[in-house]
């Protein structure tokens, strides 16, 4: 909200005091607003807190709910259990990668994963403190938009050295392939594009409608879920160097580096090599966190920014938010330097969805980015090198349009 926040705990200081004042206690006071509380930001560690969500016509939904006739339920209890990812320390059903399932959270279950629910809950209390202090003065947020991309495979088929381009051809004999065989060879003889090499359209729409971009790349070692060039690769060393020219650019941990620290220092130490630079963002590869290890292995290797909170398989809010917000540590109840960046809405699963309810792309997208909007957030969206067909790229193209549009 803008605002400069003094905290007390001295009762006769806090009620002699003419300055706004929120009252977060028990107790009851004249002239300020209250929110009583909920014990969970008074408890340490973690522990299985009953949650009864209910539906309500000014905030939406809302759970620990209490008897405070002006502000319903402890908004600040709510806001942290959602913000802090509570309900992924707590068992939880994962998904084939071993994620949290998107099916286990409230918000999925209580139907408002689509809207940054703490974002509505902030607005409604801006309000309430508007109308009993109408002299408060706020400082308006301004919406901004920036395209992510996570280059986990830079070349279909270009640069992959000598074997594995041989055993390439042997899959596609095996598989009687053929024309996977023609399309390779024309592209090795640079003859033909390669599908994923979609660089020079990424630069040239990122310029034209002047918008901030950050491309992950992976660098792990070659596994069954990493399958990039080498880090040793001359070609794709050229290629971050290139794109870091007009971008930021940032990690892309490794699937194999799950619950390996000393692996994932190992890959932000090649991208730094490659680039000369400090590498201070990052993003998992297959939006895998496992909390509290993976801030913590991030913050280890010497990240600041992270870009995986949110779903890879559901467009929505993973936090129930859309700004900025620094990791608070359970473990050492504080909070980190480690800046959490909320994506919003990935292509596949936009794409994936449109297919599903014979819809365009953008009547998919638009929601999302109309409720970042509504809010004054940050929109971050995530496309992939390796889905740029000529028809993705018309979708990235009108995306941009509508992402760079002024809010209403």
């Amino acid at each position: 909200m803008g605002l400069k926040a003094e905290f007390t705990n001295n009762f006769d200081f806090f009620i002699a005091s003419e300055l706004p004042k929120l009252n977060y206690s028990e107790n009851n006071y004249e002239n300020c607003v209250t929110i009583t509380p909920h014990k969970i930001l008074f408890d340490y560690g973690i522990k299985d807190y009953e949650i009864e969500v209910i539906s309500n016509p000014v905030y939406h939904k809302l759970f620990f709910k209490t008897q405070n006739t002006n502000i319903p339920f402890d908004l600040l209890g709510a806001s942290f259990w959602l913000l802090s990812r509570y309900e992924e320390y707590l068992p939880h059903k994962t998904d084939n990668f071993n994620r949290f399932h998107y099916k286990t959270s409230i918000a999925y279950q209580y139907d408002f994963i689509q809207i940054p629910l703490v974002n509505l809950w902030l607005l409604q209390l801006k309000k309430k403190l508007k109308s009993a202090f109408p002299k408060l003065q706020f400082k308006d947020r301004n919406y901004n938009f920036i395209s992510t991309i996570d280059i986990d495979n830079a070349y279909k088929y270009k640069y992959k050295g000598f074997v594995r381009t041989i055993a390439g051809y042997f899959s596609d004999l095996l598989k009687k392939n053929f024309n996977n065989i023609s399309s390779r060879t024309k592209i090795i003889l640079t003859k033909k594009e390669d599908p994923f090499d979609c660089y020079t359209f990424l630069i040239n729409s990122n310029k034209e409608f002047n918008i901030n971009a950050v491309y992950f790349f992976l660098l792990g070692d070659y596994g069954i879920n990493d399958k990039n060039h080498s880090a040793n690769n001359l070609h794709f060393q050229a290629l971050i160097k290139h794109l870091a020219d007009y971008s930021s650019i940032g990690i892309h941990p490794s699937y194999g580096s799950t619950n390996k620290l000393q692996q994932l220092k190992v890959e932000v130490s090649r991208l730094a090599n490659i680039t000369h630079k400090q590498i201070l963002k990052s993003r998992q590869h297959f939006s895998i966190l496992k909390f509290p290890h993976s801030y913590q292995a991030l913050i280890q290797a010497g990240i600041n920014e992270d870009f995986s909170m949110g779903y890879t398989n559901i467009n929505g809010f993973r936090a129930s938010y859309c700004y900025p917000f620094k990791w608070y540590s359970m473990e050492d109840e504080l909070t980190t330097a480690l800046i959490i960046h909320p994506f919003a809405i990935c292509e596949n699963t936009a794409d994936h969805l449109a297919l599903k309810e014979k819809k365009n792309f953008m009547e998919t997208a638009v929601q999302i980015i109309s409720e970042v909007k509504k809010y004054h957030g940050q929109l971050i969206s995530i496309f992939h090198n390796d889905a740029f067909s000529e028809r993705m790229k018309k979708n990235y193209l009108d995306f941009l349009q509508e992402a760079k549009s002024d809010v209403p």
